[in-house]
């Protein structure tokens, strides 16, 4: 087994990230001297990526919007053993990368999500806080591992999870799907307690709370779908199971007292909802088949790329 560090990479999705990118990439550097900085200028219509260049950064351009795309670009362009995600607005720690990445390394996990702690003003907008602490509840519930803070976009993750990733998001809702991804398929992840801070003044948020927390309830019930079909297809069987019992009920007590059948639509529509009960646990069948299968074969993917070297520290001195 080689005993070589292994490379470390501080990747950077961003748009419009002029105010604080040259900070963020600064941070990163002292705390990870050896470690490559990339960015990714997700069509920013400000100076980023002049200024990330000027702060001694690599930048990739990713001309369709959202993180996710970003976060793909980066993905597919940069090669490491170790990938540090941040933002590139200066609110999360850089000197807590060290122990996230040696927490990586030393547990042999593929995902480290930084768990944002801090007091300050102007940290957090309460919606924001109310729709992380749901979400990650929500997630803890659905794919039964505990996640106390679903949407951290500060992550560390191995080569082995980076080069595996199917990555479909587009926007915000890639924290979801890294998390979703590895709780699937069960891969070891762990949290680290990290300092979050304020934006800098001038810099603004680009989550719109309505329209991205939509689409990441939707992601929820698609990954969800697609990946641990017989989760969605068993419920709705058992919601529509219940359901025609409960119209059945009456028109069968009716019918032993009587020997006839006065409600026949009643009837008709209990029977249409206890099929569409069996043809619901038949579709989940059939696609918990199909997901089994994914799965083998991003096993074996998953299994073909080395795991981080557990001997080897931190590239970080």
């Amino acid at each position: 087994m080689s005993t070589a560090f292994p490379s470390v990479a501080v990747i950077l999705p961003c748009h419009n990230e002029s105010v604080a990118i040259a900070e963020t990439i600064e941070g990163f550097r002292r705390a990870l001297p050896r470690a490559r900085i990339v960015v990714c200028d997700n069509a920013s219509s400000d100076d980023t990526a002049e200024r990330a260049r000027e702060a001694g950064a690599t930048v990739v351009h990713q001309g369709f919007r959202g993180k996710g795309n970003a976060v793909r670009r980066l993905f597919a362009a940069v090669d490491a053993d170790i990938y540090v995600m941040a933002d590139g607005d200066s609110t999360y720690d850089p000197d807590s990368a060290t122990r996230m990445v040696a927490t990586l390394i030393d547990e042999r996990l593929d995902m480290v999500i930084g768990h944002r702690q801090g007091e300050a003003a102007g940290q957090y907008r309460f919606g924001n806080v109310l729709g992380n602490r749901f979400y990650s509840w929500l997630f803890s519930v659905l794919f039964k591992v505990r996640v106390a803070d679903l949407f951290s976009g500060y992550r560390v993750l191995s080569r082995r999870f980076v080069k595996t990733f199917p990555c479909y998001s587009r926007g915000f809702e890639i924290e979801t799907e890294l998390s979703s991804h590895a709780a699937v398929y069960k891969l070891p992840i762990a949290e680290v307690p990290t300092p979050y801070f304020a934006r800098p003044e001038g810099s603004s948020s680009k989550l719109n709370r309505v329209r991205d927390g939509l689409r990441i309830l939707t992601f929820f019930m698609i990954f969800l779908r697609d990946y641990a079909p017989m989760r969605i297809f068993a419920t709705v069987a058992l919601a529509l199971a219940t359901l025609s019992i409960v119209l059945f009920v009456p028109v069968g007590l009716q019918f032993l007292e009587t020997r006839l059948v006065p409600r026949f639509p009643t009837f008709m529509s209990s029977l249409t909802l206890f099929s569409l009960a069996c043809l619901s646990l038949v579709a989940g069948f059939a696609m918990q088949s199909m997901a089994a299968s994914r799965q083998q074969s991003f096993m074996i993917g998953y299994q073909a790329v080395p795991a981080v070297n557990p001997i080897a520290a931190p590239d970080t001195d």
